[in-house]
């Protein structure tokens, strides 16, 4: 998104500042690695605490007169057998966004390193937090006062309303989003307008008005509309990737594609690209045969739409990822879920990121609140699939769709888990599960009774489920799941 005009401006801009500030740091040919990355901490602490989007180091400007110097600073340079940029992130928590750039002025070379503002978290390098306090780089926990009030900013700010690109024009808010697509997903007409248009995109906070014509677009804007999520730095590696592989591992890559546009303005297509990578089934009728897809695309939509809403911004170079292989599905998104993975489908929703939450529920991209996994788990005894997997995978979390299969091979722990959820999902709807229920939902004739008995007794045994009433005679059993 920013060409080499971008960038002269910026240091223009920057060094008619009169003073350094706690966001911005001047440098002549200084480039010791480790004081880069305590400047990274403390420039990066200091932009939220000041409510700026980013921090820069400059290299080039003269500290007294911010005259144009040049500088001799490679940030090409190598720390042992590593990359500086390398060296760098890896010492970094959490792992925020920086990048250098070079620039000519006056014909001499500049570097230019811009640095994400922190979020959710103070920025440390090696262990330490740092803050700037006037134009000195200090250790946060010497100034507790500082440190309490940057804590305040940081609970106080959600990732979607940080900005992700500042002081551009209308006409390149409109260059940059989908906002045809924004009026079209809310059944609104296009005003006539470009004045109109941006108003209605500032009132729902997808941007926001910086005086003298300028705007910033948030990452709320970014995220949901975005012709190319690639024009935005920091949220280019939260495309949507999709990976189909050969067989049931890993190893064999068949095809692999990164979506481009924002979620709200490319979730039509992106369901759509998912389905048509998808195995079908040939089913006979009375007189015709159709193809159904394996897998139900109403808990596709569900778990694509829950992957973008609920996962965690804070946690850099990952993002939502769905993976197809030939027995079975997997979609997984950056952050472990705010509920516990048994609870998913019971507990009332929570969502770290409620204003993306918020608007794509309006739009229409995923269902009404707390209706999500209930219709997974719906679709999936629909039809008599092995019940749906969630589990927490280091930091990320992962929801697992299983091809068919008959019930004489799945496993117990996939018994265990049907006979589980079957249980919640029931009891969610104010009913309780049974033996015939459960012959219902695994396609078990009622001649084979005994064996639905069978998996009963299995789930007890594992204390997943636990009986309603124990006083009630055999053929009067209910269930309901053992947290009930």
């Amino acid at each position: 998104m920013r060409d080499d005009a971008y960038w002269l401006s910026l240091v223009h801009e920057l060094r008619a500042l009169p003073d350094e500030t706690g966001w911005l740091e001047f440098k002549r040919n200084k480039g010791e690695p480790q004081e880069i990355g305590e400047y990274i901490s403390a420039l990066a602490n200091s932009a939220a605490l000041e409510g700026k989007a980013h921090a820069y180091l400059l290299w080039g400007i003269d500290d007294a007169g911010h005259a144009v110097v040049g500088t001799g600073f490679d940030p090409a340079r190598r720390v042992g057998q590593e990359e500086l940029e390398s060296w760098l992130l890896r010492q970094l928590a959490p792992k925020i966004g920086f990048r250098f750039v070079r620039v000519m002025i006056e014909g001499l070379p500049l570097v230019v390193l811009e640095i994400d503002r922190a979020y959710r978290h103070p920025v440390q390098f090696g262990g330490a937090e740092f803050i700037r306090v006037g134009s000195y780089k200090k250790r946060l926990k010497d100034f507790p006062e500082k440190a309490r009030a940057l804590w305040r900013v940081l609970d106080a700010m959600p990732f979607e309303l940080l900005p992700c690109a500042e002081k551009i024009s209308g006409d390149e808010v409109l260059r940059l989003l989908d906002y045809p697509a924004y009026f079209e997903l809310l059944d609104r007409p296009l005003p006539s307008g470009r004045d109109g248009t941006l108003d209605a995109l500032a009132a729902d906070r997808l941007i926001e008005p910086m005086g003298g014509g300028h705007w910033r677009i948030l990452n709320l804007g970014a995220l949901l509309f975005a012709r190319r999520l690639a024009d935005f730095n920091r949220l280019q590696r939260k495309a949507v990737r999709v990976v189909v592989y050969q067989g049931k591992g890993r190893v064999q890559t068949l095809r692999e594609q990164e979506g481009g546009r924002g979620y709200a303005a490319g979730f039509g297509g992106l369901i759509e690209f998912i389905n048509g990578l998808l195995p079908v089934n040939e089913v006979i009728g009375q007189a015709l045969r159709k193809s159904v897809r394996v897998y139900p695309e109403l808990a596709i939509r569900e778990l694509v739409a829950n992957a973008l809403i609920h996962q965690d911004f804070s946690i850099t170079g990952s993002g939502p990822m769905v993976e197809i292989f030939d027995d079975r599905m997997e979609i997984t998104n950056p952050g472990i879920p705010l509920v516990d993975t048994q609870r998913l489908l019971d507990s009332p929703p929570r969502s770290r990121n409620e204003h993306l939450a918020s608007l794509m529920r309006r739009i229409g991209v995923c269902e009404e609140r707390g209706s999500g996994v209930d219709k997974v788990v719906f679709q999936t005894e629909l039809y008599q699939l092995p019940a749906p997997l969630f589990e927490v995978v280091g930091d990320s979390t992962r929801s697992t769709l299983f091809a068919p299969q008959p019930l004489t091979r799945m496993d117990k722990d996939d018994r265990i888990r049907a006979v589980y959820l079957h249980a919640c999902l029931r009891y969610v709807q104010r009913e309780h599960m049974t033996n015939t229920s459960l012959r219902e939902r695994f396609g078990i004739d009622v001649k084979n009774s005994a064996t639905a008995s069978r998996l009963l007794r299995e789930a007890l045994a594992a204390g997943s489920v636990r009986l309603q009433d124990p006083e009630a005679p055999p053929k009067l059993r209910r269930y309901v799941p053992s947290w009930a």
